[in-house]
């Protein structure tokens, strides 16, 4: 796959301006320069904890990408932050989930904490001195929020919390986490019950598992995290007591499920390239295997997958950065992003045929995908929350309830 930058598709320009433009080939040359060399040495080692991205990223200020700058931040939006993650992905998706797993609870924060907690923390995020971590998951209940069962007891003062977290991104790299809890009995309302706090890694009595590598997204950790008795001021909560269950929740919508399309489509974008590559070098016939009709009628079903899913993120961020209803076109992004490009993975496995089955750079492909489909919600979570979105069944759009962070105005969005 040519490592040279690549100009946005014309597509895409309603959505751009020379800003976002300028961004887009930094992205490009900082995943050809500094990610696709260590992209080897990455899957030859797959136990290690890739480090040295994370410093790149921070270089450059990009895990402020959202914050403002009255805090240390790019202040540059969300269609910016698309293009950072979906560009690094088309190099490194295990890069690109190292950038975008910060950035989740960086939107809890900007959504949540008081003036005082974002001057404490946003600038040494947008510095990259504190990378964070998202830790709601568990081991017993998954993904299920409501079924939290990590506590936070009030003891004055503090809290002292008790728990495990399981398969939370950047866990290893994380110097702090945001760490959803329950703070109420098990009878009450989850949407009453959990409380969310940051805690930073050194606290006695938090301690990070040892790296399992998994199938895909080698360099990238998401281990267990165990909490035994950890204390932390009050000052360290994240919203009011109870609105634990928001916090997440619009973290994930408002930005997860963007993130995770980012990622989808920048492995998908590589899919296509690679996959046409080959088919036209590969001979056949005194042609190439892309002359033929019905290799072409599958080159054809790669680029439309490819074009809608490019279309349906960055529409869903564009519409976010102006301040527009766009709960439910974030969910579909992830979704449909994501099931369209495992479906060309799987296409371009076929197409490779006995080839693909000893084609490193294809496997990496095909293993990385799959990373992509539970975080934030699995398919199934996000039909059911489109079905309430056409029944007119939602209890709250998170993209009218939270302002957009102060970072774009509309003028500042006008193409180029």
């Amino acid at each position: 796959m040519s490592m040279s930058t690549t100009p946005p598709p014309p597509a895409l320009q309603p959505y751009l301006t020379a800003r976002h433009a300028a961004l887009w080939q930094e992205a490009d040359t900082v995943a050809a320069e500094h990610i696709a060399p260590r992209v080897a040495r990455m899957e030859a080692a797959p136990r290690n904890v890739e480090h040295h991205v994370a410093g790149h990223f921070a270089k450059r200020g990009w895990f402020g990408v959202t914050i403002p700058q009255e805090f240390g931040g790019m202040g540059a939006g969300h269609v910016a932050k698309t293009i950072l993650i979906h560009r690094t992905a088309v190099v490194s998706a295990a890069a690109a989930a190292i950038l975008q797993a910060t950035l989740i609870p960086v939107g809890a924060l900007l959504n949540w904490a008081t003036d005082t907690q974002k001057k404490r923390w946003l600038p040494q995020v947008a510095e990259g001195a504190l990378l964070l971590s998202i830790a709601t998951t568990e081991p017993a209940v998954g993904g299920h929020i409501g079924g939290i069962e990590t506590t936070a007891d009030r003891r004055g003062d503090e809290w002292v919390i008790s728990g495990r977290k399981a398969h939370i991104g950047n866990s290893h790299l994380a110097r702090a986490h945001l760490v959803i809890a329950r703070t109420a009995e098990p009878d009450v309302s989850p949407s009453q019950a959990l409380t969310a706090f940051l805690v930073e890694g050194d606290r006695k009595g938090l301690r990070v598992g040892g790296h399992t590598p998994g199938l895909g997204m080698h360099g990238f950790s998401a281990s267990h995290i165990g909490l035994a008795q950890v204390r932390v001021p009050d000052e360290n909560r994240i919203g009011e007591i109870g609105q634990g269950l928001a916090v997440a929740q619009s973290s994930s919508i408002l930005y997860g499920r963007a993130n995770l399309a980012a990622v989808s489509l920048g492995v998908h974008e590589a899919v296509v390239e690679t996959t046409t590559s080959y088919l036209k070098r590969r001979p056949r016939y005194g042609g190439s295997l892309s002359d033929h009709p019905v290799v072409r009628d599958r080159i054809g079903e790669l680029e439309s997958r490819l074009r809608a899913a490019r279309n349906l993120v960055y529409q869903a961020v564009y519409l976010r950065d102006l301040g527009l209803s766009c709960d439910a076109e974030l969910i579909n992004a992830k979704y449909r992003g994501h099931a369209y490009a495992v479906r060309s993975a799987q296409d371009a496995m076929e197409l490779h045929g006995a080839h693909g089955l000893s084609a490193d750079y294809l496997q990496r492909l095909w293993r990385d995908i799959q990373y992509t489909y539970p975080p934030a919600g699995t398919g199934e979570v996000q039909r059911i929350q489109l079905a309430h979105a056409v029944l007119n069944e939602d209890h709250i759009q998170w993209s009218e309830h939270l302002p957009v962070e102060p970072a774009w105005t509309t003028a500042n969005l006008t193409p180029a």
